[in-house]
């Protein structure tokens, strides 16, 4: 009887033993993989978002900027073109109004 105990006593700690592993391994993949995820990033070039927001902020001005000076643009077009443009003809009227 004393035997069985002990054999299956020994049967416990060696699973013990094992599961402890399996975790310690568990453990030391997570933190390789961790840290190569952490190297990966680090050699991306990625920018803050405070940057981004700058940037992004510099791109709406300059298309305001734009439309602006397709405005003057387009002004200029019709000064230059002015004198030899058609002028508009008024819409005719009912006859007899």
């Amino acid at each position: 009887m004393q035997s069985e105990n002990r054999l299956f006593d020994d049967f416990v700690k060696m699973v013990n033993g094992v599961a402890g592993t399996f975790a310690g391994m568990g453990r030391e993949a997570e933190s390789s993989a961790r840290e190569k995820f952490r190297e990966w990033m680090a050699g991306n070039d990625f920018v803050g978002r405070d940057e981004f927001e700058a940037v992004k902020a510099m791109a709406a001005e300059a298309r305001d900027e734009n439309e602006i000076l397709k405005a003057r643009i387009a002004a200029l077009e019709a000064k230059v073109a002015g004198p030899t443009a058609t002028p508009k003809r008024a819409p005719k009227g009912k006859p007899g109004a």
